[in-house]
């Protein structure tokens, strides 16, 4: 009986170790994709479709996730939270008389929200971004709603989607405020309006 050559048992040996990195390898990135699921919801495949690929829009989720951990997001004192609901509350009551103008207000609004409870006040894209990791349900109409507003500064928004523009607005108010509504079943459709920050 011939012993088997030793470079066909160094062969096998580098063969099985190279199978075995490669399905680590494979479970590995599963598990972050399914982790990057579950975190984004449907910003996940949002982003997968913008970049035409798991692969590489995996990567650009993860550096949001790693940038976001590095903010000091911090709550609202119950005095901040209450005048940020009476801001709110007022401008939803001029709706009627001037939805233009509540449009651009509930804009505001919310960047104030967001500036005080730390998240940076960049394009609207970075904004978007940094909103879609600890909020990404709501992060989808807070895009349409930039664009209504968009829309409206050029003077092509109607009334219905100026409504629509200040509801996509109160569900990430409520969202950053931390008031939690079932406001987000309860949406309008979400028609994607282009965005011209």
């Amino acid at each position: 009986m011939n012993p088997t050559p030793p470079n066909t048992v160094i062969f096998v040996v580098l063969l099985v170790a190279v199978v075995l990195a490669v399905v680590a390898w494979l479970i590995v990135q599963r598990q972050r994709s399914l982790h990057l699921k579950r975190r984004f919801g449907p910003e996940y495949d949002l982003t997968v479709s913008a970049f035409h690929s798991g692969t590489k829009a995996e990567p650009e989720l993860q550096r949001r996730e790693d940038r976001v951990a590095r903010l000091k997001i911090v709550p609202l004192t119950p005095t901040d939270a209450a005048r940020f609901s009476q801001a709110w509350n007022e401008l939803q009551s001029r709706f009627i008389d001037n939805p233009k103008g509540v449009v651009a207000h509930a804009d505001q609004l919310v960047r104030e929200l967001m500036e005080e409870r730390g998240y940076p006040m960049d394009e609207f894209e970075r904004r978007a971004a940094d909103i879609s990791v600890d909020h990404p349900a709501v992060v989808a109409t807070y895009r349409v709603a930039q664009g209504i507003a968009a829309s409206e500064a050029r003077g092509e928004a109607d009334t219905e989607e100026l409504r629509k523009a200040v509801i996509y607005y109160r569900t990430l108010f409520d969202e950053l405020l931390g008031v939690a509504h079932a406001r987000v079943a309860a949406l309008p459709p979400v028609r994607r309006v282009p965005v011209h920050s």
